[in-house]
């Protein structure tokens, strides 16, 4: 049976709606070059015919906040219907992606349908605000909700997770990425959190003109973090081991996100997490602390 899907989206700068549509219907050429998003056809070209297409999926609708927005992304990925509210897709849609990353909008958009016991990908970050996580939480740990950054599922990680005995015991990992905390360093705690990184204990912020952060985990291991703003593309993450050392620039987003997306649509026919909800939680948690800590200041990370 096909899983129709709904997407809603659009962020200034986030071409989540075009490559995760792509991804699942296959895209007209001719159609998302006009549509813009060169960077994102680009790597689409570069694919075969058969990484197209997940399972029995089928992004259906498209609504983005300009309709004319809305009817290029339907042209471009292959989508039959651009509606003109989200709420349209009641009742004509069996799970929903949010391809937005502007956190503040998130329940606005996703509770109705989890309300509707409709399964629901929301774009990383999930909230950063308290009573919203809450009302999360139950939705995430009966199956009905999914949220990550899709470098979780990143193939660069796959190095690490089969050179574990070649690397040893961990002694310091530094990842580094473009832009700020909630938006982008959240790729990096996401995609570390996926190899075992997923109990942070304390957090102190460095005295630096960018946001630079150690954070210390469950096992002993401190991250250091470093998000540099406006700079050339890096998604960087360096573990150093008592065996041997590993480099990765995560930069293959297609199988980035067909993982993530091959995960989410596995949960809308499953119903089981395919992320402990407690580490969606922490990590949000982790994020909201972060960006209240002062320099040189230390604080031992909490659940509220």
């Amino acid at each position: 049976m096909v899983i129709r899907t709904g997407i809603i989206g659009f962020s200034e700068g986030n071409g989540h709606p075009f490559s995760f549509s792509a991804i699942v219907n296959g895209y007209d050429s001719k159609a998302f070059s006009e549509a813009g998003w060169p960077v994102i056809l680009d790597y689409l070209s570069r694919q075969p015919a058969d990484m197209f297409g997940i399972g029995d999926a089928r992004i259906y609708c498209a609504w983005t906040q300009d309709h004319s927005l809305t009817q290029k992304l339907c042209a471009a990925c292959n989508i039959e219907r651009a509606v003109k509210a989200p709420e349209e897709m009641l009742g004509h849609i069996d799970a929903l992606i949010i391809a937005r990353d502007d956190w503040q909008t998130h329940a606005k958009f996703a509770m109705p349908f989890l309300e509707a016991g409709i399964p629901v990908f929301i774009d990383k970050p999930l909230s950063l605000d308290v009573a919203e996580l809450a009302a999360f939480r139950p939705y995430l740990e009966s199956g009905l909700l999914m949220s990550t950054s899709g470098l979780r599922y990143a193939i660069e990680l796959d190095e690490y997770t089969q050179n574990k005995d070649k690397i040893g015991n961990i002694r310091f990992v530094s990842a580094t990425v473009v832009n700020d905390l909630d938006k982008y360093g959240i790729h990096m705690l996401d995609a570390l959190s996926g190899i075992g990184f997923s109990e942070p204990q304390f957090i102190s912020r460095a005295d630096t003109e960018h946001q630079s952060y150690d954070i210390r985990y469950e096992n002993g291991v401190t991250l250091r973090l470093d998000c540099l703003g406006t700079v050339s593309k890096t998604f960087r993450i360096n573990i150093y081991g008592d065996k041997g050392n590993l480099h990765l620039e995560l930069s293959n987003n297609f199988m980035a996100f067909r993982r993530t997306l091959e995960c989410f649509f596995g949960m809308v026919v499953n119903r089981k997490p395919p992320i402990a909800p407690d580490n969606v939680i922490k990590t949000m948690n982790l994020i909201r602390q972060a960006k209240s800590i002062a320099p040189c200041q230390m604080l031992e990370v909490s659940d509220a």
